[in-house]
């Protein structure tokens, strides 16, 4: 990535930051949406408001444009698990049903499906490989004439483990199972096309690696998963008929609108919409599969770098499996110790189940990744 692109954000003057798995720093085009929202509020209250309903529109088609999907099948939602949360609780389950995922789970893909036992749904998790990866097959053996749902991350938060999308997809597609994917740990940093990959459901915070803010998630429903998930928490803006509510004497009817937009009950997150717009088009300018393939070199390179310093890595089998996320330990220090000796040399990483994570975006060189191997080279031998 070129020195013009690093420059769009201004954390790099004081920190190398590899912790994009936890929270992306904005860029300048993000902060300088969200100056522009702010002040456009201020100083003109509501006046503007059929321009941040245009760019909620315009927003809504670069989120469908990342992903492969069309717009109407694309809401906006609080977070991961607000979107997950909608998807378990709006399936109409029969006491006896089941739901299939693995026991390495980030809680946002659990709490909402485990939940579900109190209506007699059964969660079953498969096991994890020594690595933290998932072995599709140990999930597929999971699965009965009762199984509703498989849902998975793409991306696994505590090792980087990346899953084959496309093999569930057709899996679940052949079984008559909706496919429940959690993408906060790969949207925006990996390529993918949620209608070539066969996935039901999508869901994912923005403020990871889509670089945007907190408090924000795009939620993905396919029309097979329309179908079979409605709606249960609703207010006005869920129906299509929004504005009789304004009439003199309204005549109020639970009439849905189209596709996903009918799980947007209320006032949008205008302001964080705004930030995501920027952020966006930061990554279609430089184009997801260009940063895939950065990522993932980078993510080869650490690899390679962190075992010839003795680290013990996660390493995935294949390059399919990989993602712009790192995990590594050392013999002789907790990550936690390595987490706090990086940070006092303005490194950023994270500790993560007994790892240290390190996770760069596209805007992260590999002589920012040479100036942290030089910093875990000084640890002291034991």
């Amino acid at each position: 990535m070129n020195e013009e692109i690093k420059k769009l954000f201004p954390i790099t003057e004081n920190y190398l930051y590899l912790n994009h798995a936890a929270i992306t720093p904005y860029s300048t085009l993000v902060n300088n949406a969200l100056s522009s929202i702010s002040r456009d509020i201020t100083y003109n209250g509501s006046i503007n408001w059929h321009n941040w309903m245009a760019k909620i529109s315009d927003t809504r088609m670069l989120i469908a444009k990342l992903v492969g999907a069309r717009k109407e099948n694309i809401a906006f939602m609080r977070n991961t698990s607000d979107a997950i949360s909608s998807i378990a609780n709006g399936i109409s389950w029969q006491e006896g049903d089941n739901v299939v995922s693995c026991d390495i789970e980030f809680p946002a893909n659990i709490y909402p499906w485990m939940r579900l036992e109190k209506q007699g749904v059964e969660l079953r998790l498969a096991p994890a490989t020594k690595s933290r990866g998932i072995d599709i097959e140990k999930v597929f053996q999971l699965v009965d004439l009762r199984t509703r749902v498989i849902a998975l991350s793409w991306v696994q938060y505590s090792s980087g483990f990346r899953v084959d999308l496309e093999a569930i997809g057709k899996f679940c597609q052949e079984k008559n199972i909706l496919f429940c994917v959690d993408a906060i740990q790969g949207l925006g940093a990996m390529e993918l096309n949620v209608e070539k990959d066969l996935v039901d459901t999508l869901s994912a915070d923005t403020h990871k690696f889509l670089m945007g803010p907190e408090g924000l998630a795009i939620m993905y429903l396919s029309d097979r998963a329309l179908k079979e998930i409605q709606p249960t928490v609703v207010g006005w803006l869920s129906v299509k008929n929004k504005w009789e509510a304004f009439e003199e004497k309204p005549d109020l009817k639970l009439d849905y609108a189209e596709g996903a937009l009918s799980f947007e009950c209320g006032t949008p997150n205008t302001i964080g919409i705004y930030a995501l717009n920027a952020a966006l088009e930061l990554i279609l300018r430089v184009g997801q599969k260009e940063i895939e393939q950065h990522l993932l070199d980078l993510s080869e390179y650490l690899y390679q770098k962190l075992s010839d310093l003795g680290f013990e890595v996660l390493k995935p089998t294949s390059r399919k499996e990989m993602s712009a996320i790192v995990c590594c330990k050392h013999k002789d220090f907790t990550p936690e110790v390595i987490y706090k000796k990086l940070q006092s040399q303005k490194i950023i990483c994270a500790p993560r189940c007994g790892y240290l994570r390190i996770s760069p975006h596209f805007y992260i060189t590999y002589k920012d990744i040479d100036l942290l191997i030089s910093q875990l080279e000084k640890l002291p031998r034991k």
